[in-house]
């Protein structure tokens, strides 16, 4: 049986199984997500399923939360946005998953409904904007243009649209690109993203690997 969402916002980092610190999952699931461009990662997810929406979210957080790809347990909520209940995830997530996604209007609103479903404790919002641009991507050859589009704009879009996703899809559809292929356009988008969580300490463009993670390292060891 799912906890009430006051165990979840009072024991949250405990229930999430953070592994890591904000600054830390920063760097860590941006590289993460570089490597699903740079080697080819996306290509052999499932689209537009919940599975392959679970996937997404393994890899990029597989070293910051003990519950990445997970399901949560616990019912949540963002200020006045209440997401699915914990109980009806499972089966919800089912239907979202045979929603249609042949045009563009059926994508938005798939991926609205998976927002309302908000299935992970944290990395919701980077998870499924990956997930939406491969929607796009086979439906539409084209994607979103993230880097053109402001927090504010988006933030203010994604609370309406759980009522009406009309501005949403204006907005969305006002800055989709054919750049599909464009790897600034992945990495950029990935910083936007990223930048709508408050997470900006780091460029995707410019990690090294190597550097950070033997600080990492250090760290862990000290």
């Amino acid at each position: 049986m799912a906890n009430n969402k006051d165990n979840w916002e009072n024991e949250s980092d405990k229930i999430l199984k953070r592994l890591v610190s904000q600054d830390d999952e920063e760097f860590l699931s941006k590289k993460r997500a570089k490597e699903l461009f740079d080697n080819g990662i996306l290509k052999s997810i499932q689209v537009g399923t919940f599975e392959g929406l679970k996937e997404i979210h393994r890899y990029l957080f597989q070293e910051c939360y003990g519950t990445a790809g997970k399901i949560r347990e616990h019912d949540i909520r963002k200020g006045d946005t209440v997401f699915c209940r914990a109980m009806y995830l499972e089966d919800n997530l089912k239907t979202v998953s045979k929603m249609p996604e042949n045009n563009f209007e059926e994508i938005i609103e798939k991926y609205v409904e998976m927002n309302i479903m908000h299935p992970f404790y944290e990395g919701n919002g980077r998870t499924t904007r990956i997930w939406l641009d491969q929607m796009l991507i086979r439906s539409l050859g084209m994607c979103v243009n993230w880097q053109n589009i402001s927090r504010n704009d988006y933030l203010s879009a994604m609370k309406r649209s759980v009522v009406n996703d009309l501005e949403l899809k204006f907005l969305l559809k006002e800055n989709l690109t054919g750049d599909i292929k464009d790897r600034d356009v992945f990495m950029n988008g990935i910083n936007q993203s990223y930048e709508y969580e408050n997470m900006k300490k780091y460029d995707v463009k410019e990690l090294e690997v190597s550097n950070e993670l033997g600080k990492l390292a250090n760290k862990k060891g000290d």
